[in-house]
């Protein structure tokens, strides 16, 4: 074989090439529907052999459930967006970097995070359950909040009521072009400081979401009152 026929690949320590499989498999599962990528493409798109791709993956699916763990669980917020300052500062900054981090894949976060994925899928669910309980968490930490013993649990249920916006407002921006990145970045600086600041407070006068529980708020106003 002259080398003009020789295969183009180049060799790369095991850590570097599963990154790049999963880079490319990212791409591809955002630019078509699950059931339109093979594995071979995949292979073509890195540059390496089909079986290299089941050697560090195993079979399409087990590397898309890869590729839905990155895209929803985004690692790197403490490391590059600094814990200081007004809540307001934190928090904008926190939104900028994770727009920032969506746009590098905005088509393919749209895809695994709605209904063009792998379709009804129990692990894909319950990978977007703890990846946004995680996520959850992780926001609180980073916005220095001490979650008392009692209200953790409401205060991360409202946070994964938060990361629902939060896909909602990218599908918008990326796929719909309805928002613009400075409409989107508005309205999720606004809801969470809004969450944090006057949401976050009420809860220590409020009842749980205990079944059954007559104690009703002394004070405060009726939840679900409309405002003039």
């Amino acid at each position: 074989m002259s080398s003009a026929e020789a295969p183009r690949w180049k060799r790369l320590e095991p850590d570097t090439r599963r990154e790049q499989i999963l880079e490319c498999a990212a791409r591809l599962f955002g630019e078509r529907p699950y059931a339109d990528v093979s594995t071979t493409d995949i292979a073509l798109e890195a540059g390496v052999a089909r079986g290299l791709i089941n050697h560090y993956f195993g079979q399409k699916r087990d590397l898309y459930l890869k590729v839905v763990k990155r895209m929803l669980l985004m690692p790197g917020l403490e490391e590059n967006v600094p814990m200081t300052g007004s809540l307001r500062q934190r928090v904008e900054r926190s939104v900028e970097w994770y727009l920032n981090t969506v746009a590098t894949y905005g088509k393919t976060y749209v895809a695994v995070t709605g209904s063009g994925g792998i379709g009804s899928d129990p692990e894909v669910d319950r990978i977007i359950a703890e990846a946004d309980d995680v996520a959850s968490l992780k926001t609180l930490e980073f916005l220095g909040l001490k979650v008392e013993v009692g209200s953790d649990a409401r205060h991360r249920a409202m946070m994964r009521s938060y990361a629902g916006l939060v896909k909602a407002t990218i599908r918008e921006w990326i796929r719909g072009g309805t928002l613009s990145r400075e409409d989107a970045h508005l309205l999720l600086s606004e809801a969470l400081i809004t969450i944090v600041r006057d949401v976050f407070p009420q809860l220590a006068h409020q009842s749980g979401p205990e079944r059954g529980d007559a104690k009703a708020p002394k004070t405060g106003p009726k939840r679900g009152r409309e405002e003039p």
